[in-house]
């Protein structure tokens, strides 16, 4: 049975890379094998891409390599020593990770967080402005710039990323780990830390990268290798001697494409091979980046579904407020949301969904207005979010599948009870449909893979009785099949008559799935474009360097 260990850090200047060695690792919970016979091997110097659908494998390769999980058969070596004990003696061997959810603590400093996980730190008492120098000496070697004094919780995504890299990077790091690193990232953020990983690269440092964008991996590593149910398909190959179409395939099995059915049928429904090939044909990657494919919007002028007229919100933390924003959102319309991370996106959402105050301005929902209306009478008249972050946002980690996605049910009944027995069969049913990877509907959620929480997520939320879908970053973190099959759900949504609002840092995913994007900039809407409007012409609304 796999065990999972605490987390600490060192402190010691890195000195080059190793050769890491996986060695016909095997890795048991219970009766389920995460991992079977599987063998790699890394060198320094390189950057690797790890690929795979989400619950291939990925994140628990990544956890038996850093010493969090312990194998059930096989072993890990670093310069062929075996690697020894949990996650500390890991990194006092040279490895360590970078995870996709940041692992620092929202409401310690930025030198609080880098003292605390530092596992040489002395026990002995200290002194606030000592941990302070030492942050600013690590932060000036490996890390943005950031005030040591500010709150973790109050940094941005991209900032909050390089202070976890600095973490990572503190101590005598040779083996790199980074899980899904560009999920959270603007455009701009991802090339500056892919510049950041090939300089690493090299110095000496053995980097490895979890990624789910064919072009990332094409952007950023030299080789690939490709998990698929917790075996090996595609054994490590240099990216020079693989096709986007080769990667593919081992990625999901060609087998899928004589049964899976097309998203295109039903919501929830799952995406073929074929489908999937033919977003990779030259010139694309997992998205087609340069045409719009959403169905023109037909000539008749919908009613608005989502009507904010002149709303401002209270100022949140890491995010800017709302100020006079107009907008509306159409039955059958996909309306996009893009701008730099910060300018409002959460702002935005929490105001629809009813989770912060607005200080002026109205919101209706299909004519009823909702300002300070609850969540809950939202829900009861339509609305249906999928959240930014879906381990803090979207789920209980502790509770079960069932109750995760059946509490949608139970809110919504009008009487005071429900029976057990007849939720678990309704869930079952959906999460089947919805091709949630899963043991038992007992399970707790927070076991599943991140793009099968997503897919449980979608099951309570993308129902048939949706007014109004508001998508915040709904496929961050996904692989490529997962991607695919949420943007098929979306339009499905939006042909069945549902408004959508999605909201995405991908300009990519919002060219290729909008009908037309807005442009939040400092809280405020900065242009309203249609779909096809070139990258160059949205990135200059976002960062003002011209407005449409």
């Amino acid at each position: 049975m796999a065990t999972q260990q605490s987390t600490a850090s060192p402190e010691r200047v890195p000195t080059g890379g190793a050769r890491l060695e996986v060695v016909n690792v095997s890795v048991m919970f219970g009766d389920f094998a995460a991992l079977s016979n599987v063998s790699a091997s890394f060198e320094p110097g390189r950057v690797h891409a790890v690929v795979g659908q989400n619950g291939a494998g990925k994140t628990t390769f990544s956890r038996v390599v850093t010493g969090l999980y312990q194998p059930t058969e096989g072993h890990v070596a670093i310069d062929a020593q075996k690697l020894a004990g949990g996650v500390v003696a890991a990194r006092r061997q040279g490895i360590d990770m970078v995870h996709q959810n940041f692992s620092l603590p929202g409401s310690f400093t930025v030198a609080e967080a880098l003292h605390l996980l530092d596992v040489n730190r002395s026990h002995r008492p200290y002194r606030r402005a000592t941990i302070r120098r030492a942050c600013q000496q690590k932060l000036a070697r490996f890390g943005p710039a950031v005030d040591p004094g500010a709150r973790i919780r109050d940094l941005s995504v991209q900032l909050r990323q390089g202070v976890e890299i600095t973490r990572a990077l503190s101590g005598d790091t040779r083996v790199l780990i980074l899980d899904e690193p560009t999920a959270a990232l603007s455009p701009g953020a991802v090339e500056e830390l892919f510049a950041r990983l090939r300089e690493l690269a090299t110095q000496g440092v053995t980097i490895l990268v979890v990624l789910h964008k064919l072009d990332e991996v094409w952007a950023v590593a030299d080789t690939i290798t490709v998990l698929r149910d917790g075996r090996v398909a595609m054994p490590k190959k240099e990216l020079a001697d693989v096709t986007h179409k080769e990667v593919t395939v081992a990625i999901i099995g060609e087998e899928l494409s004589a049964s899976s059915t097309p998203a295109s049928t039903s919501v929830g429904a799952d995406v073929s091979t074929d489908d999937l090939l033919h977003e990779l044909e030259p010139g694309h990657t997992v998205l087609p980046g340069d045409e719009h494919v959403r169905p023109a919007a037909p000539g008749k002028v919908a009613a608005g579904v989502l009507t904010l007229t002149d709303v401002s919100t209270a100022r949140r933390q890491g995010d800017a407020a709302l100020h006079n924003v107009s907008l509306t959102v159409r039955r059958g319309e996909v309306v996009g949301v893009a701008g730099v991370d910060g300018n409002g996106q959460q702002s935005l959402v929490e105001a629809v969904a009813g989770l912060t105050r607005v200080d002026a301005g109205s919101i209706e929902l299909d004519d009823t207005v909702v300002t300070h209306a609850s969540l809950l009478r939202r829900r009861r008249l339509g609305l249906r979010v999928i959240p930014f972050d879906r381990n803090t946002q979207g789920v209980s980690l502790s509770s079960a599948i069932w109750l995760n996605v059946g509490i949608a049910d139970v809110l919504m009944s009008p009487r005071a009870w429900f029976s057990p027995r007849q939720l678990r069969a309704k869930v079952a049913e959906s999460v089947s449909r919805w091709s949630v990877k899963h043991r038992a509907l007992s399970q707790p959620i927070g076991e599943l893979s991140g793009g099968n929480v997503q897919r449980a997520i979608f099951a309570r939320e993308a129902t048939a009785d949706s007014r109004l879908v508001v998508a915040a970053q709904p496929t961050r973190g996904l692989d490529l099949g997962a991607t695919a099959f949420v943007h098929r759900t979306l339009r499905q949504l939006a042909s069945d008559g549902a408004g959508v609002l999605l909201v995405s840092a991908d300009l990519d995913e919002l060219r290729t799935n909008s009908d037309r994007i807005v442009v939040l900039r400092g809280g405020r809407i900065a242009a309203d474009l249609p779909a096809d409007a070139s990258r160059a012409r949205i990135g200059e609304a976002m960062v003002g360097g011209g407005d449409a």
